[in-house]
Protein backbone atom coordinates (compact mmCIF):
# COMPACT_ATOMS: atom_id res chain seq x y z
CA UNK A 1 0.00 0.00 0.00
CA UNK A 2 1.53 3.15 -0.96
CA UNK A 3 1.57 5.63 1.58
CA UNK A 4 -0.96 8.70 1.54
CA UNK A 5 1.56 12.24 1.75
CA UNK A 6 -0.18 15.37 1.85
CA UNK A 7 1.16 18.77 0.80
CA UNK A 8 -0.15 21.83 2.62
CA UNK A 9 0.91 24.87 1.13
CA UNK A 10 0.77 28.30 2.99
CA UNK A 11 0.71 31.26 0.24
CA UNK A 12 -2.17 33.51 -1.05
CA UNK A 13 -0.43 35.06 -3.70
CA UNK A 14 -1.02 34.03 -7.52
CA UNK A 15 1.75 32.15 -9.11
CA UNK A 16 3.10 30.99 -5.48
CA UNK A 17 6.67 30.04 -5.71
CA UNK A 18 5.61 28.21 -2.08
CA UNK A 19 3.61 26.23 -3.95
CA UNK A 20 5.58 25.92 -7.38
CA UNK A 21 8.03 24.31 -4.35
CA UNK A 22 5.22 22.32 -2.82
CA UNK A 23 4.41 20.85 -5.87
CA UNK A 24 8.01 19.81 -6.95
CA UNK A 25 8.62 18.29 -3.62
CA UNK A 26 5.29 16.03 -3.98
CA UNK A 27 6.46 15.05 -7.43
CA UNK A 28 9.67 13.71 -5.29
CA UNK A 29 7.49 11.75 -2.79
CA UNK A 30 4.69 10.23 -5.93
CA UNK A 31 7.86 8.97 -7.57
CA UNK A 32 9.44 7.24 -4.40
CA UNK A 33 5.59 5.43 -4.17
CA UNK A 34 3.52 8.03 -2.36
CA UNK A 35 -0.16 8.65 -3.28
CA UNK A 36 -0.15 12.62 -2.61
CA UNK A 37 -2.34 15.34 -2.80
CA UNK A 38 -1.66 19.10 -2.41
CA UNK A 39 -4.06 21.08 -0.02
CA UNK A 40 -3.42 24.93 -1.23
CA UNK A 41 -4.59 27.20 2.04
CA UNK A 42 -5.83 29.95 -0.99
CA UNK A 43 -8.70 27.24 -2.08
CA UNK A 44 -9.41 25.61 1.09
CA UNK A 45 -11.89 28.27 2.30
CA UNK A 46 -10.93 27.63 5.84
CA UNK A 47 -12.47 30.45 8.55
CA UNK A 48 -10.33 32.06 10.84
CA UNK A 49 -9.73 29.97 13.66
CA UNK A 50 -11.51 31.14 16.63
CA UNK A 51 -11.15 27.75 18.69
CA UNK A 52 -15.54 27.26 18.06
CA UNK A 53 -17.16 24.61 16.09
CA UNK A 54 -17.97 25.87 12.71
CA UNK A 55 -19.49 23.63 9.93
CA UNK A 56 -18.48 23.89 6.15
CA UNK A 57 -17.05 21.86 3.17
CA UNK A 58 -13.80 23.08 3.01
CA UNK A 59 -13.25 22.04 6.67
CA UNK A 60 -14.93 18.58 6.42
CA UNK A 61 -12.37 18.04 3.76
CA UNK A 62 -9.30 19.39 5.53
CA UNK A 63 -9.97 17.09 8.60
CA UNK A 64 -10.57 14.55 6.24
CA UNK A 65 -7.50 14.38 4.29
CA UNK A 66 -5.26 15.88 6.89
CA UNK A 67 -6.96 13.20 9.05
CA UNK A 68 -5.58 9.90 6.43
CA UNK A 69 -2.08 11.23 5.97
CA UNK A 70 0.61 8.70 6.33
CA UNK A 71 2.88 11.87 6.29
CA UNK A 72 3.01 15.25 5.22
CA UNK A 73 4.81 18.39 3.51
CA UNK A 74 4.10 21.48 4.87
CA UNK A 75 5.19 24.71 2.79
CA UNK A 76 4.95 28.39 3.71
CA UNK A 77 6.71 31.53 3.02
CA UNK A 78 8.63 33.62 5.20
CA UNK A 79 6.86 36.86 6.16
CA UNK A 80 8.16 39.51 8.94
CA UNK A 81 10.78 35.99 10.67
CA UNK A 82 7.71 33.35 10.34
CA UNK A 83 5.09 31.85 9.02
CA UNK A 84 2.15 33.36 6.91
CA UNK A 85 -1.13 34.05 9.01
CA UNK A 86 -2.68 32.15 6.18
CA UNK A 87 -1.14 29.18 6.44
CA UNK A 88 -1.05 29.38 10.77
CA UNK A 89 -4.90 29.43 10.50
CA UNK A 90 -4.66 26.30 8.35
CA UNK A 91 -2.22 24.63 10.92
CA UNK A 92 -4.79 26.47 14.12
CA UNK A 93 -7.28 24.03 11.80
CA UNK A 94 -5.78 20.79 12.55
CA UNK A 95 -7.37 21.31 16.16
CA UNK A 96 -10.16 19.27 14.73
CA UNK A 97 -8.14 15.97 14.65
CA UNK A 98 -7.87 16.34 18.52
CA UNK A 99 -10.74 13.87 18.96
CA UNK A 100 -8.93 11.67 16.57
CA UNK A 101 -7.21 7.89 17.80
CA UNK A 102 -4.45 8.70 17.95
CA UNK A 103 -4.85 12.48 17.97
CA UNK A 104 -3.62 15.45 16.03
CA UNK A 105 -0.68 13.69 13.93
CA UNK A 106 0.98 11.50 16.41
CA UNK A 107 3.32 9.53 14.74
CA UNK A 108 3.17 11.42 10.95
CA UNK A 109 6.48 12.37 9.47
CA UNK A 110 6.32 15.87 8.25
CA UNK A 111 8.76 17.40 5.70
CA UNK A 112 9.45 21.21 5.88
CA UNK A 113 9.83 23.94 3.28
CA UNK A 114 10.22 27.52 3.34
CA UNK A 115 10.06 30.42 0.66
CA UNK A 116 11.70 33.59 1.25
CA UNK A 117 12.65 36.90 -0.61
CA UNK A 118 15.96 36.64 1.08
CA UNK A 119 18.19 34.08 2.65
CA UNK A 120 16.19 33.96 6.22
CA UNK A 121 13.91 31.28 5.57
CA UNK A 122 14.96 28.26 8.31
CA UNK A 123 13.06 31.08 10.36
CA UNK A 124 9.94 29.67 9.36
CA UNK A 125 11.24 26.11 9.15
CA UNK A 126 11.93 26.86 12.94
CA UNK A 127 8.07 27.77 13.59
CA UNK A 128 6.72 25.46 11.55
CA UNK A 129 9.08 22.49 13.36
CA UNK A 130 7.55 24.12 16.88
CA UNK A 131 4.14 23.12 15.82
CA UNK A 132 5.05 19.84 14.37
CA UNK A 133 6.01 18.90 17.82
CA UNK A 134 3.09 20.45 19.69
CA UNK A 135 1.18 18.38 17.38
CA UNK A 136 2.81 15.12 18.31
CA UNK A 137 4.24 14.97 14.75
CA UNK A 138 7.72 14.23 13.52
CA UNK A 139 9.62 16.77 11.10
CA UNK A 140 12.30 14.60 9.16
CA UNK A 141 15.67 15.93 9.25
CA UNK A 142 15.92 17.10 6.31
CA UNK A 143 14.95 20.47 5.11
CA UNK A 144 14.39 23.12 2.46
CA UNK A 145 14.59 26.74 2.73
CA UNK A 146 14.58 28.78 -0.55
CA UNK A 147 16.47 31.74 -0.62
CA UNK A 148 15.40 34.56 -3.16
CA UNK A 149 12.68 32.15 -4.18
CA UNK A 150 11.76 34.71 -6.79
CA UNK A 151 14.49 34.22 -8.68
CA UNK A 152 14.45 29.97 -8.19
CA UNK A 153 11.40 29.15 -10.38
CA UNK A 154 10.22 29.55 -13.86
CA UNK A 155 6.85 31.29 -14.84
CA UNK A 156 5.00 27.93 -14.76
CA UNK A 157 6.64 27.36 -11.49
CA UNK A 158 9.67 24.57 -12.00
CA UNK A 159 12.85 25.11 -10.60
CA UNK A 160 15.43 27.18 -12.33
CA UNK A 161 18.47 25.12 -10.57
CA UNK A 162 18.54 21.49 -10.73
CA UNK A 163 20.19 21.52 -7.13
CA UNK A 164 16.99 23.04 -6.09
CA UNK A 165 14.78 20.45 -8.15
CA UNK A 166 17.27 17.34 -6.40
CA UNK A 167 16.38 18.89 -3.02
CA UNK A 168 13.03 19.55 -2.96
CA UNK A 169 12.57 15.78 -4.85
CA UNK A 170 14.35 14.51 -1.96
CA UNK A 171 12.49 15.80 0.75
CA UNK A 172 9.15 14.17 -0.51
CA UNK A 173 11.29 10.72 -0.97
CA UNK A 174 12.34 11.09 2.64
CA UNK A 175 8.58 11.90 3.50
CA UNK A 176 7.51 8.55 2.16
CA UNK A 177 10.75 6.37 3.39
CA UNK A 178 9.68 8.11 7.03
CA UNK A 179 6.20 7.24 6.39
CA UNK A 180 6.72 3.46 5.92
CA UNK A 181 9.25 3.05 8.84
CA UNK A 182 6.35 4.64 10.71
CA UNK A 183 3.57 2.28 9.10
CA UNK A 184 6.20 -0.67 9.96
Amino acid sequence: MSPRIVGVGGSLRTGSTTLAALRVALEGASRAGGDVELLDVRTLDLPPYDGSAHQSAGLARFEEVTAAADGMIWASPLYHGTISGAFKNALDWLQLLASHEPPFLTGTPVGLIATAAGVQGLQAINTMEYVVRALRGWTVPFVVPVARSYQAFTDDGAPLDSGLDTQLAKLGQEVVAAARKFAA
